[in-house]
């Protein structure tokens, strides 16, 4: 039997960053080998990972073809889509703002969704005022995007982007935040209509092992 050799090697967790790159894939139709990685465990800090990302976090990517490894899941993402033409903007314009927002997911909903989820789930005693802080930033932050989504069906404009799939893996929590999203309608119609695609549910599936014992969540933008 003759094997098929995948260009690309996935390596991920079932977190919202390694969800978004999941999606991604899913979307352009690529195929792919996928490494699950046990963060409880700590595989992310294990030589032969580390030599593929040295910061010990997920995701990654390798270019078989090539040799090349791609980590943190923006960076992912931007290459991906430009490797492949997917989601690829179609003027400066279009792109810079697919940009922008993108950049504001890795810089901003990341880092305070995720504090927020550590607080709430990850750390061994309760502390009311971390928890109220991060709650009223996430808070805010889905109020820039309901804003935003007032004006566009989506992030960078009227087209479905990258931008779209790295914070959508990250506001679809909402609930396990304890978030109340009844006050932000348009990203309540933006999540509807992005979680009805189906490659964002096959991403979904895909990014979830056969088997695992424990699952963590970094507190930074990426775990």
């Amino acid at each position: 039997m003759t094997q098929v050799t995948r260009d690309l090697a996935f390596y991920t967790a079932d977190t919202p960053n390694g969800q978004k790159v999941s999606i991604f894939l899913k979307e352009a139709g690529l195929a792919y080998e996928q490494f699950d990685l046990d963060l409880g465990k700590g595989d992310q800090h294990q030589p032969d990972f580390l030599k593929i990302n040295p910061i010990g976090k997920i995701p990654a990517i390798v270019d078989r073809q090539t040799g090349l490894r791609i980590f943190e899941s923006g960076a992912i993402l931007s290459w991906l889509s430009s490797k492949t033409g997917c989601l690829l903007p179609a003027t400066e314009a279009e792109n810079i703002a697919v940009q922008q927002w993108l950049f504001f997911q890795v810089g901003s909903i990341g880092p305070m969704l995720g504090q927020l989820w550590w607080f709430l789930h990850g750390a061994k005693t309760v502390n009311d005022e971390a928890i109220a802080r991060y709650k009223a930033q996430s808070l805010r932050l889905y109020q820039v995007v309901d804003t935003r989504l007032s004006e566009s069906a989506f992030l960078a404009g009227e087209n479905y982007s990258i931008a779209d799939i790295a914070a959508f893996t990250w506001l679809r929590t909402w609930d396990e935040l304890r978030l109340n999203i009844t006050p932000y309608p348009h990203l309540k119609r933006w999540l509807h209509v992005i979680a009805a695609r189906p490659a964002v549910q096959a991403g979904l599936h895909a990014s979830k092992p056969t088997s695992r014992a424990t699952r963590q969540r970094s507190t930074s933008s990426e775990e």
